[in-house]
């Protein structure tokens, strides 16, 4: 939209072809509200919105932006932990720009963003990265919202069940037959009834759920797995079709784990497969860290049999361990729109 003044005010998405199974990778606003979103396969899209401007991907311009804006971004702190081409967490504690205060440094970085590069940006400012994740997506697009920490106790109380990162459409469902619809309600459940319902993850729900975060901002993110998958124009119909996809799926992972130089990292291999009917399941193993086809075929072959349908996607990966894990056990035996 930036670059063709011809696409303001109409509905614009990027991603693959519909006649080639392609997802969305984003949509605008005025896509979105017929229901568009990330990850839709762009056949739905399409249908959803017959007059759609469908772009295919152009990842060189995003990375070039991207870059822009970290050097930006690197102006008021050094401690930024990115989370994507468009979006990142940074802790401005110790910044001395505009006397410390967060609300100026946040409209200062959305200003030279726009100036610089003709993107807008959106900002949430909060005590912690939770808070402040909820806080960037509160006044979108082009925006900024302030949750001091005098505001948190309120905040969360009326913060919807939704808005806790790890609640999806599955979770948020047990939430609500449970009579749970905001973070107040969960507040009313002791944390011993929070670990009966969602298990571990129930004490870190006890946090939230009270706006407490004690994550910090990291610098380094080390990458937690290396993978492929390809999705297939028509659906694979027998375990010996998918068989047959699998080496040249292979060799694009073994490029890919090359590059990374981290094939001494590997902790566990595992295999994905989504059906027809977009159902999916994914195998993993730590029996062996050493990734092979023979083993990713022995996955394979167990993972499609376990619902025997069509399938229309195959990946293959490995989890990671950190250097120093691996070490240690060899010796023991903003987004554009969310800047936050």
């Amino acid at each position: 939209m930036r670059d063709d003044p011809n696409l303001n005010g109409k509905p614009v998405a990027v991603g693959g072809r519909p006649d080639q199974r392609g997802v969305l990778t984003t949509a605008n606003y005025e896509a979105r509200t017929y229901g568009l979103r990330s990850a839709m396969s762009s056949a739905r899209a399409v249908k959803l919105c017959p007059q759609l401007v469908l772009l295919p991907p152009n990842f060189d311009k995003y990375r070039a932006e991207s870059r822009k804006i970290r050097e930006i971004l690197r102006c008021f702190t050094e401690i930024i932990e990115p989370l994507s081409l468009d979006e990142a967490f940074l802790d401005v504690t110790n910044s001395a720009a505009f006397d410390g205060i967060a609300t100026r440094m946040a409209a200062e970085i959305r200003r030279r963003i726009f100036a610089e590069t003709g993107l807008t940006a959106s900002a949430g400012i909060a005590p912690n990265k939770f808070l402040a994740k909820v806080a960037s997506d509160w006044k979108k697009p082009n925006g900024q919202f302030t949750i001091a920490p005098a505001m948190v106790g309120e905040f969360v109380k009326k913060l919807k069940v939704e808005k806790i990162p790890g609640v999806g459409k599955v979770t948020a469902r047990k939430m609500h037959a449970l009579s749970l619809y905001t973070c107040q309600d969960l507040q009313s459940l002791p944390v011993t009834q929070l670990k009966a319902e969602f298990g571990s993850w129930g004490l870190r729900l006890n946090d939230l759920c009270r706006g407490i975060d004690h994550r910090p901002v990291e610098v380094t993110s080390e990458r937690k797995s290396i993978s492929v998958e390809w999705t297939y124009n028509q659906d694979l119909q027998t375990v010996e079709e998918c068989m047959q996809k699998l080496p040249p799926l292979f060799e694009d992972f073994l490029t890919r784990l090359n590059s990374a130089r981290a094939a001494d990292l590997v902790r566990a291999l595992f295999v994905k497969v989504k059906f027809f009917d977009f159902k999916q399941t994914t195998l993993e193993t730590s029996r062996t860290r050493t990734p092979s086809l023979a083993a990713f075929r022995e996955m394979l072959d167990a993972a499609v049999k376990r619902y025997n349908k069509p399938v229309r996607l195959i990946g293959i990966g490995v989890r990671l361990g950190s250097r120093e894990s691996i070490a240690g056990n060899a010796q023991i035996e903003f987004p554009l729109d969310s800047m936050s």
